[in-house]
């Protein structure tokens, strides 16, 4: 992989310690209430939201799509200072290299070859190789930003197994969890992306019963990481809303910070600033006095049919997590 990190060019030095980057990260599958969570915690002074950094090459760098500032990622002051102090800058990568290299590292499939990948001498060295890549960015975004705890909000399995590869990375996991019709009932509607710099894109939909699967599939293997050594705890979106004061303040000891720089949450909403987010949901553009409420539209949205089908394929998991199995009167 020389043409993505030549070994004739003498990178910059980074003056953060690698182990003293802390990241919180928010596993579990989209439509779970993460924007909303990684931009109130973005808000305290000594942590930056950065939205989800395993787009940053291809909807960032690449496609060149809005950063949650609102300006085109390529032209934000925020990410240029992250790229000149990680390598002397973004255009002293092969960016197509590099999502190529992403591609045959960060897959669900090798999330086995993540936990042992002497197995695979091949995939250990693209791991290294990636890995590397990744230590500087985080350690750069931490100098930049100046804060000591990084809020991604990528939600990917295989990401969050990838971040443990990390060397000296401080991982911690927020397993974000919501009521599965809820998920699938957002899952189905039609989301425009409005980070596109040209033309017109939509979120991707799914069927109630891909939705399901899915749901499954994501909140089972995120709890492997415990397995495994890496401090993970479960937290319930629904918990959150309902009472922000103190799932926020869960979620600030999960990360290491105190409660003393939270003036802007309220008991039932939050100010917002600007984040410089990579991507994510749309409401990340949001700016200004957001009120915390809970969406339970699926209740009264959602088709019948659809919503028994999802209650009926997630009830095991989702009884475990304390959602009521059954259909709402």
């Amino acid at each position: 992989m020389s043409s993505i990190m030549p070994s004739e060019r003498k990178l910059p030095q980074l003056s953060k310690p690698v182990d003293d980057v802390r990241v919180l990260f928010l596993g579990g599958l989209g439509r779970s209430g993460s924007t909303i969570v990684a931009n109130v915690l973005g808000q305290h002074t000594e942590a930056v939201s950065i939205g989800e950094l395993v787009h940053l090459w291809s909807r960032g760098l690449i496609d060149n799509e809005l950063c949650g500032c609102g300006e085109p990622l390529g032209e934000c002051s925020f990410w240029g200072a992250v790229g000149d102090l990680a390598f002397g800058g973004w255009d002293q990568l092969d960016l197509a290299e590099m999502l190529r290299l992403q591609h045959t590292v960060d897959r669900n499939r090798y999330v086995p070859l993540m936990i042992a990948p002497t197995i695979a001498p091949a995939y250990r060295r693209r791991l290294a190789t990636y890995t590397d890549v990744l230590s500087r960015i985080y350690r750069s975004i931490a100098e930049v930003s100046g804060a000591s705890v990084i809020v991604d909000s990528t939600k990917h399995v295989s990401y969050a197994y990838l971040l443990r590869k990390v060397a000296g990375i401080d991982v911690r996991v927020a397993h974000l969890v919501r009521e599965s019709q809820g998920v699938a009932h957002s899952w189905a509607k039609t989301v425009a992306r409005p980070e596109v710099t040209s033309g017109h894109d939509e979120m991707p939909r799914y069927t109630p019963a891909r939705t399901s699967a899915k749901w499954v599939a994501y909140n089972t293997a995120l709890h492997g990481l415990s397995l495994i050594g890496t401090r993970r705890e479960l937290v319930r979106y629904e918990d959150v809303m309902a009472d922000p004061g103190t799932g926020f303040a869960g979620l600030l000891d999960l990360a290491g910070l105190d409660d003393a720089h939270m003036s802007h949450l309220g008991d039932t909403w939050v100010e917002l600033g600007p984040t410089h987010t990579v991507a994510g949901n749309p409401s990340r553009f949001t700016k200004g006095r957001v009120e915390l409420t809970l969406d339970r539209a699926w209740q009264r949205d959602m088709a019948v049919p659809d919503r028994r089908l999802v209650t009926a394929l997630t009830w095991p998991l989702s009884k475990a997590y304390g959602y009521p199995v059954k259909e709402p009167s």
